[in-house]
């Protein structure tokens, strides 16, 4: 059986596709499910594996599942587009997965790239999150946006980290804020949230308080204001987009 699968959804990343898959390179099988992008991603992507799938979008967790589904690995590691395995992360997990664990999955810390800045604090990092795990054992949740691995048995640790370049520009950001925004609030409402003044208000306070002192986002220098600001807007947003879901959904 091969060893380790690794899994990645794409949607229009041809900037980032080719160095995302370099860092996995050394895996067994790297599968690509491609939600029919108008960039060169599929064409980059198939020169690095002939595993691309093309389908329709289904969500982020039903992409991740397909993909699961189609793998053939004893292990699967999944990525985003815009990540990369670290040449110490990747010895590691050669290393661990050589031992044969007992556990069920693993978790490594995650180290982000904004703005032209490496993030260390405002609560991002290390961040750890769980993206190795034995085929079977997991499935991603339903959750529309930020969605989870459900495991069943225990979570291992690794150090080596997984790097993420999510934001180059301000423009970026914002193009994936208003669509982010949507699906967050929208999750919110269908599990029967409703946002008043008070979320709408002080959550985005809290948030930028936390990041900014309490999690010492200050240390990251301008970009970490930035960051911690920027959270804050996205907070806020998300409880705006669910008090106005609120508004327009039916009374009884």
């Amino acid at each position: 059986m091969i060893p380790l699968s690794v899994i990645v959804i794409t949607r229009n990343e041809a900037r980032h596709i080719a160095a995302c898959l370099q860092s996995v390179a050394w895996a067994d099988e790297l599968i690509v499910v491609d939600s029919q992008s108008e960039d060169d991603t599929v064409a980059i992507a198939r020169t690095f594996t002939d595993t691309v799938y093309i389908e329709p979008w289904r969500g982020f967790s039903g992409q991740k599942n397909f993909a699961c589904e189609k793998a053939h690995g004893a292990w699967i590691l999944w990525i985003d587009a815009d990540e990369r395995v670290t040449t110490p992360l990747a010895a590691e997990i050669r290393a661990v997965l050589a031992a044969d664990p007992a556990c069920a999955g693993f978790e490594m810390p995650r180290k982000a790239f904004f703005l032209g800045r490496w993030i260390r604090h405002c609560g991002w990092y290390p961040g750890h999150v769980v993206r190795l795990f034995r085929r079977g054992a997991g499935r991603f949740d339903d959750r529309q946006v930020h969605e989870g691995l459900i495991l069943q048995g225990g979570i291992g640790r690794l150090r080596g980290d997984l790097e993420h370049y999510t934001d180059d520009s301000l423009e970026h950001y914002m193009t994936k804020f208003n669509r982010y925004t949507t699906l967050a609030a929208q999750e919110l409402s269908a599990r029967g949230r409703r946002a008043g003044l008070g979320a709408i208000l002080f959550r985005p306070l809290h948030a930028f308080i936390k990041m900014y002192l309490f999690k010492r986002g200050f240390r990251d220098g301008i970009e970490g204001l930035m960051l911690c600001l920027l959270s804050a807007h996205y907070v806020a947003a998300k409880y705006a987009k669910t008090w106005e879901l609120g508004q327009k959904a039916p009374t009884v």
